[in-house]
């Protein structure tokens, strides 16, 4: 069992990225220890280029996701944790699998279109063709797992159909060059919204920060956030189907349900009929008991910097070992000589 996986560093981490997707890294990692296998989790920051950005804060932002991720459980000596830039090799692979990779597929891609809008021809080529990276990014080391939200089930297939052509062009029946992974969707995946608009996804891109529990936010702003969340004048229901034309409602109780390892219908079982102002209070309770002893761990390791990027070398060493047979072989089986 090989898990791999990347975040970007754009923005601060907050709430969603924590119940999401980090949460469940830390899982994989120990999951995967247990049963002798190995969990790569990278810092996409060669990702972050497909978009502006601000190189000085780009820099700045890596640090502080390593600093989250291992804040939140992630153990360097556990998994395999690194940044894409240390790893020339995804980018290497990346350029020999755009000779398999087709722009009908790349067109396809639904993130593309909506990144893209209207102006298509305004964006960059590495917007466009990110996809072919991230195939790249679990190819590179034989990934048998990936776990993938909704929004990214149509990347891995992409990188599977990339697999497995490349295979049938250049490998053999008996001998694939890469292995076709399989996505993990977490069950305890949850899909937290914004605190200003129960109907969009939390997100760092955000203008209003009210919007979101930033991981490094204290336990008096989790407190007001909490507090100042949109809901609506209607107490809260027994059951779940109540909730179905609320969505402040059901955003609050799902975060109150995915921090306390309850489902929405043991909450509202304990809290049905009692208004907001009794709901919030215990909501912000709970929010800061268990991200309070995250956010201490990440202001300790925050600044740390020398650290950090010990961290990041020793993961990148790791990686790079981990994929040089593998882009070997491609190279091989492409016709390339070099040495």
């Amino acid at each position: 069992m090989r898990v791999v996986s990347g975040i970007q560093p754009t923005g601060k981490p907050h709430l969603g990225n924590y119940l999401g997707a980090i949460r469940n890294y830390v899982k994989l990692q120990d999951d995967a220890h247990a049963a002798g296998g190995e969990c790569l989790i990278f810092i996409a920051d060669l990702h972050a280029l497909s978009m502006p950005h601000d190189p000085a804060d780009l820099r700045a932002s890596t640090l502080e996701l390593v600093a989250t991720l291992v804040a939140c459980g992630l153990n360097p000596d556990k998994a395999i944790l690194f940044n894409q830039a240390q790893v020339p090799l995804h980018t290497e692979l990346q350029w020999l699998l755009n000779g398999t990779a087709r722009m009908g597929w790349l067109n396809r891609m639904t993130q593309w279109k909506d990144k893209a809008g209207k102006n298509r021809e305004g964006q960059s080529v590495a917007l466009f063709t990110y996809p072919v990276l991230q195939a790249a990014d679990v190819l590179l080391y034989q990934a048998t797992h990936v776990p993938v939200g909704e929004d990214q089930k149509q990347h891995l297939e992409l990188a599977r159909d990339i697999a497995q052509k490349f295979n049938n062009d250049f490998g053999t029946e008996d001998t694939p060059i890469f292995t076709l992974p399989q996505p993990i969707i977490p069950a305890e995946a949850a899909r937290i919204m914004s605190l200003r608009d129960g109907t969009a996804k939390m997100s760092k891109s955000d203008p209003s920060d009210m919007s979101r529990i930033n991981l490094s936010d204290d336990a008096d702003t989790m407190a007001q956030k909490i507090k100042k969340a949109k809901t609506d004048p209607e107490p809260l229901p027994s059951e779940e189907a109540g909730l179905a034309d609320r969505p402040e409602a059901r955003n609050l109780v799902g975060i109150y349900a995915a921090l306390s390892g309850q489902s929405a219908a043991d909450v509202l079982r304990e809290y049905g009929g009692q208004g907001f102002g009794g709901f919030k209070p215990a909501l912000a309770d709970l929010l800061v008991a268990r991200l309070g002893p995250i956010r201490d761990r990440f202001v300790a390791l925050k600044d740390d910097s020398e650290a950090l990027d010990a961290i990041l070398a020793r993961g990148a060493a790791k990686a790079r070992e981990r994929g040089k047979p593998t882009l070997d072989a491609a190279y091989r089986a492409l016709g390339l000589v070099r040495h």
